[in-house]
C-alpha cells in the first residue's frame, strides 16, 4: 500500500470513530505503530487531525454520534426511567464506576441519596456532582474527548486499573446473546479495565440496544450480572438473557417522560 493510499484510509477511519489509539490505528491498516506515528505527523501537518497522548483525533468530525448532548436527547424518557432503577440497585456508601454512557449518566442522578464514591471518566458526571458534599467523586486521568465529554487513552486506563470499586455501571452500543459490542474501540479498552477492577457489573441500555450488534465486541454474556432496560425490550432477548443466569431489571414506564422529582441535569 502506497503512504498516500495509506494516510487517506487513516483519515476516513478517524472520520467514522472521531478519535484512535496509534494501536488501534496500526490493527486498521494492518502497519506497524513507528509507520502510523509518521503518517499522522504528515496528516497532522495538513491540518485535519491532532496527534494526542497515544493517538489521534479528528479536528472537523462529519457526525455527532458521538456527541454527548445529541445521543442524550434519543430516547429521554427510557433513560430517565433506567436510570432511577438502576440506582435503585446501589447500596449506600458503596463505591461506583460511572462510565461515559449517556444512559450511565442518568443513573449517577438518582445517587445522591445514596452518597457514593464515584470514580469516573466522564466529565458531565463529574460536573453533576462537582459541588456537591454528599457524593465523593474521583476523576480519572486522561486525555478530554471534547465532543463526547471523556477521558480516555492510556493514562486513563492506567487509572482506572489501579482502582477497586464495588459496582461499575455501564453503557454500550448493543447486546445479543452472543455478547456485549461497542462502536469505539478505544473505549471498549478502557470500558474492559472498568470491568476488571469491580465487583459488580450492571449495563444500562435502553430498548434499542437489544438485539443490535456494533462495530466490535466488548465482552461475553458470562462477564456481566444484570441489565437494566426499560419496558420495550424484546421479551424473547430478556428471556434468553435470564436463561444465561443474568439478572434483567426492567424499569417501570414513567408516563409524561421524565420524573418530576429527577434532579435537574447541569447545563
Amino acid at each position: 500500500m502506497q503512504p498516500e493510499e495509506r494516510q487517506h484510509r487513516i483519515a476516513e477511519y478517524l472520520q467514522r470513530v472521531e478519535f484512535a489509539s496509534l494501536e488501534e490505528l496500526a490493527r486498521a491498516v494492518d502497519v506497524s505503530q513507528s509507520t502510523i506515528r509518521r503518517d499522522l505527523t504528515i496528516l497532522e501537518n495538513g491540518g485535519g487531525i491532532r496527534r494526542t497522548h497515544g493517538g489521534a483525533r479528528v479536528l472537523d468530525p462529519r457526525t455527532d454520534e458521538f456527541v454527548f448532548n445529541a445521543r442524550d436527547t434519543h430516547q429521554l424518557a427510557e433513560k430517565e426511567a433506567i436510570g432511577r432503577a438502576c440506582a435503585d440497585l446501589i447500596q449506600p456508601g458503596q463505591s461506583v464506576i460511572i462510565d461515559a454512557g449517556t444512559t450511565a449518566f442518568h443513573a449517577a442522578r438518582y445517587l445522591e441519596s445514596k452518597r457514593p464514591m464515584v470514580i469516573t471518566n466522564s466529565l458531565p458526571v463529574a460536573n453533576l456532582y462537582g459541588s456537591n458534599n454528599a457524593v465523593e467523586v474521583v476523576v480519572s486521568g486522561g486525555v478530554v474527548y471534547p465532543r463526547l465529554g471523556v477521558l480516555v487513552g492510556p493514562l486513563a486506563i492506567e487509572s482506572f486499573s489501579r482502582m477497586h470499586a464495588d459496582v461499575a455501571i455501564m453503557g454500550a452500543g448493543g447486546i445479543t446473546t452472543d455478547g456485549v459490542t461497542n462502536s469505539h474501540l478505544l473505549l471498549i479498552e478502557l470500558q474492559r479495565t472498568m470491568m476488571r477492577v469491580a465487583q459488580r457489573i450492571i449495563f444500562c441500555l435502553d430498548h434499542t440496544k437489544f438485539g443490535r450488534r456494533s462495530m466490535a465486541p466488548l465482552c461475553g454474556l458470562e462477564a456481566f450480572q444484570t441489565v437494566v432496560t426499560d419496558q420495550g425490550a424484546p421479551q424473547e432477548l430478556v428471556a434468553a438473557l435470564r436463561n444465561r443466569s443474568i439478572e434483567v431489571v426492567l424499569a417501570p414506564s414513567q408516563p409524561g417522560g421524565a420524573s418530576e422529582d429527577a434532579p435537574p441535569t447541569p447545563v
